[in-house]
């Protein structure tokens, strides 16, 4: 799941190369933002995820810090389907759409960065 993870960052580093071309760069960061959801979908259906993350009191506190800022990355993803549609209609929320994005592209990062940390075994 982590090979997936890294595809899905390649895929938002060439959104945001072709973020002056609108059309394309909707398209990509769409289908990165859609893989994530669905990547995050299949990790729920293979290992029970959101009961093992509600367990945060006895969980690692690594796993805690993964799923905080995975849920901080999909919350991002809203703001950034909120402000993307505004921009594509015309109005003038081009600044607040740059820093999400690189806000959210920064916590998709971290949350592959603490991916590894969250599945590796206890010990």
């Amino acid at each position: 799941m982590q090979l997936q993870s890294f595809c899905i960052l390649m895929i938002m580093i060439v959104g945001i190369y072709y973020r002056k071309v609108r059309t394309l760069h909707f398209k990509i960061m769409s289908a990165a933002m859609i893989w994530d959801v669905l990547l995050i979908l299949q990790i729920e259906l293979s290992r029970s995820a959101i009961m093992k993350a509600s367990n945060a009191v006895n969980n690692r506190l690594a796993l805690n810090i993964h799923v905080s800022i995975a849920v901080t990355t999909v919350l991002l993803y809203g703001m950034m389907i909120y402000t993307g549609r505004k921009l594509l209609k015309g109005q003038e929320v081009k600044k607040k759409h740059r820093v999400l994005g690189y806000t959210t592209f920064l916590m998709r990062v971290l949350t592959f960065a603490t991916s590894f940390l969250a599945v590796a075994p206890k010990g």
